[in-house]
């Protein structure tokens, strides 16, 4: 993923500050993601969630609303209504870029905002919230005992997570006044709702009202163990996963064309965690899954570590090749199951390998075939397992050329 510093300027004439994260290879969609209440753009989910959705292809533009983060303007002077022109603007500055975007995701009071800037933004095909609010208002019990204060005197000093914002008459004014419900039943996109139930501030109940509210299509996807600011890595991560699985659906992603000499594409690998060593792999739009190492290597043991690709493609490989060979012959093969080792021994534990190495791979297998299959159909299906191409290509000797890009 490559991310790019960028500004664009809201409809107030203040600059905003973003990041727009591209994919390494084409930009197949564009999305905007919308970050919570007095939040920014660099929280744990709009980071994991950007970077997921750009490993399938999707530039996507997380800024932070005026007034927040680096973006100017004065907070106190904005509501829920200046969050919606902030998306609008942002997808002006898109569309000029050339980048239409087809997406919107939003968490929390940004969920709201994206869900009703859907029908001022031409173009949109998929929305996805996580613990959004379906009444704006719903903000307003964060401020406590500021309330009256403001109410009386126009404006107080209102501490959230940590921080003090002024909040003005305005801003009650401006959400008291938002209903959703008429913006999400005219949505005229599929809609991806998120939320845990055990958020806090903003109750899953929440969730249920968008839902029952929008028309097909609609998914609904619970995050068991979020807290409302998805702060968990693991939750943001499989929440980001969801969203990119989803959104590939909904917005018709294609490939770009393969280059020469690579019929089945190119499998692209993106570093997802530069501090470890989580990786996306992704071939083509409709397949992705996770590479990692072991917690005793270094990683975070999220998913399969390279070897173990490797030994998987091996046993993959091993039970089409048997049960084509079996189809062909139309015998009884009910099941095929191949368990596959990996590691390393010395060199003259193998009585055919050449080479000066003290160590070699060495790949077990076991082949378990279940049918009312005779001896020597089973001692055929055997000999028919080394002539899969992934086993030759391990036994033979390969050539790798590498790049710079």
């Amino acid at each position: 993923m490559q991310s790019e510093k960028v500004t664009f300027k809201n409809h107030a004439g203040n600059m905003l500050a973003a990041r727009l994260d591209r994919p390494e290879g084409a930009v197949l969609a564009t999305a905007i993601f919308a970050h919570c209440f007095t939040c920014s753009k660099d929280i744990v989910a709009a980071r994991r969630i950007a970077g997921r959705v750009a490993a399938m292809g999707i530039a996507v533009l997380r800024f932070d609303f005026t007034g927040l983060g680096h973006s100017e303007g004065e907070f106190a002077n904005t509501g829920f209504t200046s969050n919606v022109d902030d998306l609008v603007a942002a997808a002006e500055y898109l569309s000029g870029e050339g980048l239409q975007p087809t997406l919107l995701i939003g968490h929390s009071l940004g969920g709201a905002a994206v869900l009703r800037a859907a029908a001022r933004i031409g173009g949109i095909m998929a929305v996805a919230t996580l613990a959004a609010p379906f009444d704006p208002a719903h903000v307003v019990k964060n401020f406590g005992a500021a309330i009256e204060e403001i109410r009386k005197d126009g404006k107080a000093k209102v501490c959230l997570a940590g921080r003090s914002f002024t909040i003005r008459q305005e801003f009650l004014d401006d959400v008291d006044k938002t209903h959703l419900g008429p913006a999400i039943r005219e949505l005229k996109a599929a809609l991806l709702v998120m939320h845990g139930p055990r958020d806090q501030i903003v109750g899953i109940d929440n969730a249920t009202e968008i839902f029952k509210a929008a028309r097909h299509p609609k998914s609904f996807v619970t995050l068991d163990d979020a807290d409302h600011l998805i702060s968990d890595p693991d939750v943001a991560e499989y929440a980001a996963g969801v969203i990119a699985a989803w959104a590939g659906k909904y917005l018709g992603i294609r490939p770009p064309a393969p280059p020469p000499g690579a019929p089945e594409g190119v499998i692209r690998v993106s570093e997802a965690d530069p501090e470890g060593f989580f990786q996306d792999i992704a071939a083509g739009p409709h397949h992705h899954v996770l590479a990692d190492e072991p917690k005793s290597y270094g990683g975070s043991d999220r998913g399969m570590s390279p070897y173990q690709f490797l030994a998987a493609g091996l046993g993959a490989c091993t039970a089409m090749t048997i049960r084509m060979y079996a189809r062909r012959k139309r015998w009884p093969l009910v099941h095929v199951e191949v368990d596959v080792t990996h590691d390393k021994v010395h060199a003259q534990d193998c009585e055919t390998c050449e080479g000066n190495s003290n160590k070699i791979d060495r790949f077990s297998r076991q082949i378990r075939l279940r049918g009312e299959l005779d001896d020597d159909q089973r001692q055929r299906l055997l000999e028919i397992a080394d002539k899969c191409p992934v086993h030759r290509t391990l036994e033979a000797e390969s050539k790798i050329e590498t790049s710079l890009g």
